[in-house]
């Protein structure tokens, strides 16, 4: 099920959010059978288009895009704990909060870590979620560099741009890697 959406392109699963959050879509027409919105109401929607143009709508276009790329290391990260541990801990009477947080969370952390740095690489990048699903104000770093390529025509300002996003994104990532103690997945 994780996989699943990877069979269709990035941009097809963007547009059909596009869908999803139109007028007539499905979260619009929950929003109206749940008395959250009524016929007349709208959550800021532009003009032309009529779909739902807010940084909720981008949330969720993101998230959809990404998801994918944080489940699969965590779950292959869980799938390795070996159960005899969480059985050691109940007969140490350990409560499954208690559990979680010395056995499971520390064994996945490798796969948090790795999930996070999949995840956030290529969503800081992203312009095609805020350009299909947001409005006119919602821009995000890759929209102002493919703004400065594709219409201002200033290509040295854009390549400064993409660099200082990719020494921030290699800053970021290495203090993130020693933050979490593992600097042997590098």
């Amino acid at each position: 099920m994780v996989i699943a959406p990877f069979f269709t392109s990035f941009l097809i699963r963007t547009l059909a959010w596009k869908t999803i959050l139109s007028d007539g879509g499905a979260v619009v027409g929950a929003l109206e059978t749940l008395h959250v919105l009524d016929a007349t109401s709208r959550l800021g929607l532009t003009s032309g288009d009529r779909v739902l143009a807010t940084p909720l709508a981008v949330v969720c276009g993101l998230t959809y895009n990404f998801l994918p790329f944080m489940i699969l290391p965590l779950y292959s990260s869980l799938e390795r704990i070996d159960t005899a541990l969480h059985e050691a801990a109940r007969d140490l009477y350990a409560t499954g909060a208690t559990t979680f947080r010395k056995v499971t969370f520390p064994l996945s952390l490798p796969g948090v870590v790795a999930g996070t740095l999949l995840t956030f690489i290529p969503a800081s990048g992203d312009y095609i979620n805020a350009q299909l699903l947001g409005s006119p104000n919602e821009q995000m770093v890759g929209n102002a560099i493919q703004k400065q390529f594709l219409n201002v025509l200033d290509y040295p300002t854009a390549a400064a741009m993409s660099f200082l996003l990719m020494a921030l994104i290699l800053l970021v990532v290495s203090v993130y890697i020693r933050r979490a103690g593992t600097e042997e997945l590098v």
